[in-house]
C-alpha cells in the first residue's frame, strides 16, 4: 500500500508542478477568473492520479478488492502529497516568483467589485482587504492552499472509493 500510495503521489505531484509553472508562464495572459479555472482544473487533472492509485492498489497488488475504507485512505493520503506540493508550490510563486501576485490580484478583484452598487462595494472592498491581509501571511497561505486541494483530493477519493470498492469473493 505504501509503495502505491508514494508512486501515485509522486505522479500528482510530479503533474501539479509541470501545470504549475504552465500557469506560472501564462499569468501575464490570463485574467484573474481565466487563472482560477485554470488553477483549478489543473488541481483536479492532478488528483485523477487518487482513482488510478486506488485501482492500481485494488488490482495489481490487493488481488482484485480493496474495502471502502483502505481505498479512501489510499486516495486520501495520495491527495495530501498533492496538497502538500500544491501549498509549497503557491507559496514560493508569491513569495519569490511574482512578489506582487496579491497586490495584483487584490487590484483586479476591486476593479471586477466596482461594477456593484456603492454598498455593495464597500462590503466587498471589506472582504477583499481582509482576504489580502490574511493571504498575506505565508502559513496560512499555505494552509489555505494546501486545504483546497486537500478537499477537491477528498472528494475524489470519496467517489473513487464508492467506484472501486470490491469485497473479497
Amino acid at each position: 500500500m505504501k509503495r502505491t500510495i508514494t508512486r501515485f503521489g509522486l505522479y500528482a505531484i510530479l503533474t501539479i508542478c509541470i501545470l504549475s509553472f504552465l500557469i506560472w508562464a501564462t499569468v501575464d495572459i490570463v485574467d484573474n477568473t481565466t487563472g482560477e479555472i485554470i488553477g483549478y482544473s489543473s488541481m483536479v487533472v492532478s488528483l485523477i492520479f487518487v482513482y488510478f492509485g486506488i485501482k492500481h492498489f485494488r488490482d495489481k497488488e490487493n488481488k482484485g478488492t480493496v474495502s471502502f475504507g483502505r481505498a479512501l485512505l489510499i486516495g486520501f493520503l495520495i491527495s495530501l502529497m498533492a496538497a502538500l506540493a500544491f501549498g509549497i508550490l503557491d507559496v514560493i510563486y508569491v513569495k519569490f516568483v511574482n512578489p506582487e501576485f496579491m497586490t495584483d490580484y487584490y487590484e483586479g478583484m476591486l476593479e471586477q467589485a466596482r461594477s456593484l452598487p456603492a454598498e455593495e462595494f464597500e462590503i466587498r472592498k471589506t472582504e477583499l482587504e481582509s482576504e489580502k491581509e490574511m493571504f498575506s501571511n505565508p502559513f496560512m497561505y499555505f494552509f489555505i492552499m494546501s486545504m483546497m486541494v486537500l478537499v477537491i483530493g477528498f472528494i475524489i477519493s470519496l467517489l473513487s472509493a464508492l467506484i472501486l470498492q470490491r469485497k473479497t469473493k
